[in-house]
C-alpha cells in the first residue's frame, strides 16, 4: 500500500533550504554589525592625546598637570584609575628608535623630545569637535607645551562605520524581502495542491481555524528548523574564523550572539506563520469554479 502524503509536505525540503540561507546571510548581517560596533568600541577606547610638558617644568609642575588632567570629565577611568600614562623623554626615545630603527641622539647630539602624558579619552567624546575642545581645554593648563591627537580619525570612523551599517542593513531587508516573497510562492504553491481537501473539508462544517491549525504548524516547525539550521552554521562559522583570524576573538560579544540568533528563530516562526496564513486565507475564500 502506498504511503500517503501529508498535507503540505511537498515542498518541506524547499522551504527550509530557502529560509535556513535567508535567515543565514541575516544572521551574518547582524553578527557583522555587531563586531563592526565591538571594534570601534576597542578603537575609542584605546585613543589616545597626548600631552608635551615644558622642559623646565618640576616635579611638582608636572604632579600639577597629572592633578588637573584627572579631574577632567572626559578622561577615561578604569574603576577608580584615570587612564594615564606618563611617558619620559628617556623612554619616547627608546619607543622613536625601535620604530625607526634609528639612533637619532648619535648625531644631534642630545634628545630633544618632551616628557609627556598619554591620556585615553571616554567613548562619549568621539568626535572631532569634542577632541578639538579637549585640546583647547588642556592647552590652558600651566607648563603644556603642545596637545596631540590624531586629528580627523574620529569623524572617519564614524562616517565609514555608519556607511557599513547602512550597506548591511539594505542586504539584510532585500534578502529578507526575496526570501519572503520565494517562501509565500511555494507556500501557496503546496496549499494550491490541497485546495480540494480544504474545500471538502469546508464542506463538511471544518471550521477555517481547524482546517488552518495544520498548516500554521507546520509553517511554524519549518522556521524553528530553518533557524536551528541557520544558528548552527552561523556559529561553525564564527568558530572558524576565530580560529583563523588573529584578534577576531576580541570582537566577540556571547549575549548579542544569543540574542541574534533567538532573533532568528522569532523571525523564522514568523515568516513561515505569516506566509502560511496569507496562503490560507486565499483558499479559504476561494470560490468552486476558481479551484479548478
Amino acid at each position: 500500500m502506498a504511503k500517503k502524503k501529508k498535507i503540505g509536505s511537498y515542498p518541506n525540503t524547499m522551504i527550509i533550504i530557502s529560509l535556513t540561507a535567508a535567515l543565514f546571510l541575516i544572521g551574518f548581517c547582524g553578527m557583522l554589525v555587531v563586531q563592526s560596533k565591538k571594534l570601534v568600541s576597542i578603537i575609542r577606547q584605546n585613543i589616545e592625546v597626548r600631552i608635551f610638558i615644558d622642559k623646565e617644568t618640576t616635579e611638582a609642575g608636572k604632579d600639577s598637570i597629572l592633578t588637573n588632567i584627572q579631574s577632567r570629565p572626559y578622561v577615561q577611568q578604569i574603576g577608580d584609575t584615570a587612564s594615564i600614562q606618563f611617558v619620559s623623554k628617556e623612554e619616547a626615545a627608546i619607543e622613536f628608535m625601535e620604530g625607526t630603527k634609528e639612533d637619532f641622539t648619535a648625531f644631534l647630539g642630545e634628545n630633544p623630545l618632551r616628557d609627556s602624558y598619554r591620556v585615553k579619552i571616554q567613548e562619549d567624546y568621539f568626535e572631532e569637535s569634542k577632541l578639538k575642545e579637549i585640546k583647547t581645554d588642556i592647552e590652558q593648563i600651566d607648563n603644556i607645551y603642545e596637545v596631540v591627537y590624531q586629528e580627523n580619525l574620529a569623524d572617519d570612523i564614524n562616517k565609514n562605520i555608519t556607511k557599513v551599517y547602512i550597506i548591511l542593513a539594505t542586504f539584510a531587508l532585500i534578502m529578507l524581502i526575496i526570501i519572503i516573497l520565494l517562501i509565500n510562492n511555494t507556500i501557496k504553491l503546496a496549499i494550491y495542491s490541497q485546495r480540494f481537501l480544504i474545500r471538502s473539508m469546508q464542506l463538511v462544517g471544518a471550521t477555517n481555524g481547524f482546517i488552518q491549525r495544520p498548516f500554521l504548524v507546520r509553517g511554524a516547525t519549518q522556521g524553528i528548523i530553518s533557524a536551528v539550521f541557520a544558528s548552527i552554521f552561523l556559529v561553525i562559522l564564527q568558530q572558524v574564523a576565530i580560529r583563523n583570524v588573529e584578534g577576531l576573538a576580541q570582537l566577540q560579544e556571547y549575549n548579542k550572539l544569543a540574542f541574534i540568533l533567538l532573533a532568528l528563530l522569532i523571525l523564522g516562526i514568523l515568516i513561515g506563520v505569516v506566509s502560511t496564513t496569507q496562503s490560507m486565507i486565499r483558499y479559504l475564500r476561494m470560490s468552486l469554479d476558481d479551484l479548478y
